[in-house]
């Protein structure tokens, strides 16, 4: 009879998810970090305030607090912090509903859905600290 250790699974579940997010992350502010003139015209062109500063810390948070994760060092405090930024991402970058009528507007709205996903995620790694 095949036998399931749920406290494996839950492990092995737990490591594999919370390296997935940040992993996105950590590809993430490198990727911003690399591309940082054109990220910040398109900042610019969202009208996100204090572009410059807002595009510099959203590269140091995702990068930072990804190699946390990965680490597995402050989870809750980096789930949270990245919780934030993604919140933050979603309301200035994924603006849906200042898309009326746009073609754009369903796309928009779907990578605003997925990052909500994105972050429930965050805070669900942050309430699971430890698996017991």
């Amino acid at each position: 009879r095949f036998m399931i250790n749920i406290n494996k699974l839950d492990s092995v579940s737990f490591f594999v998810g919370k390296n997935f997010l940040a992993l996105l992350f950590l590809f993430s502010g490198i990727g911003k970090a690399l591309n940082f003139s054109e990220f910040l015209e398109l900042l610019i062109l969202k009208n996100v305030p204090f572009a410059f500063f807002s595009l510099s810390m959203c590269i140091l948070l995702q990068i930072i607090f990804a190699s946390l994760l990965i680490v597995n060092k402050y989870i809750r405090l980096s789930s949270l912090m990245l919780f934030v930024v993604t919140i933050l991402i979603n309301i200035f970058m994924h603006d849906f509903w200042n898309f009326s009528g746009d073609p754009s507007q369903a796309h928009e709205t779907q990578n605003f859905i997925k990052n909500l996903g994105i972050a429930a995620g965050f805070l669900i790694l942050a309430t699971k600290e430890k698996i017991n």
